[in-house]
């Protein structure tokens, strides 16, 4: 019985935990960068903040390609704000090996991202949420 007991606490702990996790968790279709490509992000937590990495890749066609950016960092530090907004973080540009200081907003299964390096500024479009 106390066995019984503990399985089922443990799966209500577990259970509450994957419905705490935040909104922007998951996998995003990035908007296609100049040359058409555009790349597949997995965010989720690292610390406080949220951190996003590079998964899957592909051309301009949808053709998945093989790149030697999967597996890398392309956002960093981006701290939840509330509303949807997160703010605070770093998201790297690997077609234009730029690193911009960069906001988003959640909206539904939607991501608008910005960022800036300097005094110039780029929109990243709109991220759909693959999963």
């Amino acid at each position: 019985m106390v066995r019984l007991t503990t399985v089922v606490l443990a799966g209500i702990f577990a259970a509450g935990a994957a419905f705490a996790a935040d909104p922007v968790e998951g996998v995003w279709k990035t908007s296609p960068d100049d040359n058409g490509h555009y790349g597949q992000i997995e965010v989720k937590p690292c610390g406080a903040a949220f951190c996003g990495t590079l998964v899957r890749a592909f051309d301009q066609t949808g053709a998945e390609v093989e790149s030697p950016n999967i597996g890398k960092q392309i956002i960093w530090d981006m701290v939840a704000e509330g509303d949807g907004f997160y703010d605070g973080g770093m998201i790297w540009s690997p077609d234009r090996d730029k690193t911009y200081k960069s906001k988003m907003t959640l909206t539904g299964d939607g991501l608008a991202v910005e960022g800036c390096v300097l005094f110039v500024c780029r929109d990243g479009g709109a991220w759909a949420r693959v999963k």
